[in-house]
């Protein structure tokens, strides 16, 4: 099959490897029909992660189950599927508590960027659709895999509740699903801070009621001058780096909460700030599969359409193409058709 490797610093190649198979009884083999950058791909692509050259890249996908182990029951070759970035059992503990990215059986993807993908614990981690999705609703499903999930969980995280103020730091595709997930989570003004026209257009048409263009401390400035010097009841930090982070704390009232989903880079937690003004810092790894249901279920429904995210799509044979545009900030998030 083919799969996307990497072998160095902005070194993309797609190979040909050995085809996925099943190798325990709860793995499952899905052939992928759309796939994606994700923005956390770009740190061991731009060399801020370590490389082992020749690795598969890629954890986002949707596909059809092509098959199963001897204890996958709920799935059978031809369903279609949801693939979430991190595989869980659903049954230990930490599932049942709905932390499924913290499994005691925890896998990720790997390789997703791929025309087959391997699921280590497929029953408890794979969500069904009674049928493959419309090609209009396709960007939007895909999203469920990974971005979606991540961005609603910084803002279940920060605590959004209804009436709330709320600023998110970061326009990425993440930080674009934390300004659908705030507005649907009954916050009355969102902000989302973005210098990038295009990203802005977006988090408008998300349902930000405010963009804020400034960084650092005119940023921080900006927003206490919009909430009248007392800060945001919820922020959400969708980089990862500590000037993010330092932004966040910066725009958060006392007794808030910053949710946080950006992989750490550089991040220092500011301990004194969250003791002095009593800031909760609250997030993480998404637990994909513990919103799938619900978010599953907005998505189809139309409820919320978080597919323009994905502003550029491409052939998986273009792949190296589409992590140089996201790269250079060309696009906001590729979609990937094997």
């Amino acid at each position: 099959m083919k799969v996307t490797t990497l072998h160095g610093v902005r070194d993309i190649r797609l190979e040909d490897r050995p085809a996925p198979t099943v190798q325990a009884p709860t793995d499952a083999i899905v052939q992928v029909t759309a796939a994606c950058v994700c923005g956390s791909d770009l740190w061991p692509y731009r060399g801020e992660n370590p490389i082992t050259p020749g690795d598969p890249i890629g954890h986002e996908c949707v596909g059809v189950v092509a098959e199963v182990g001897s204890e996958v029951r709920s799935f059978a070759p031809g369903d279609f599927v949801v693939v979430p970035f991190c595989h869980s059992d659903n049954t230990c503990p930490h599932c049942r508590a709905g932390m499924t990215s913290a499994c005691d059986h925890l896998g990720v993807t790997q390789g997703g960027q791929g025309e087959l993908a391997r699921v280590t614990q497929a029953e408890g981690s794979l969500w069904k659709l009674p049928e493959a999705p419309r090609e209009d609703l396709v960007a939007g499903v895909l999203t469920l895999s990974d971005v979606l999930p991540t961005g609603w969980h910084c803002a279940v995280s920060a605590g959004v509740g209804p009436g709330d103020t709320v600023v998110v730091v970061g326009d990425g595709a993440v930080g674009l699903c934390g300004v659908l997930a705030a507005v649907e989570l009954g916050a009355e003004r969102v902000v989302a801070m973005s210098r990038h026209p295009e990203r802005q257009e977006v988090a408008r048409r998300f349902g930000a009621t405010h963009v804020v263009e400034e960084r650092g401390e005119e940023g921080v400035a900006r927003i206490l001058d919009l909430t009248d010097g007392v800060g945001a009841d919820a922020v959400l930090e969708c980089v990862g780096n500590g000037p993010a982070m330092e932004q966040a704390f910066g725009c958060a009232r006392p007794g808030s909460t910053v949710g946080f989903v950006g992989v750490p880079h550089g991040v220092e937690v500011p301990i004194r700030t969250m003791f002095r003004r009593n800031v909760g810092l609250r997030g993480g790894m998404a637990p994909v599969r513990h919103y799938l249901p619900e978010l599953t279920e907005l998505v189809v429904s139309g409820t919320i359409d978080p597919g323009p995210v994905f502003d550029l799509e491409l052939p998986l044979d273009e792949v190296a193409a589409a992590y140089a545009a996201m790269d250079e900030r060309r696009a906001i998030k590729v979609l990937l058709r094997p």
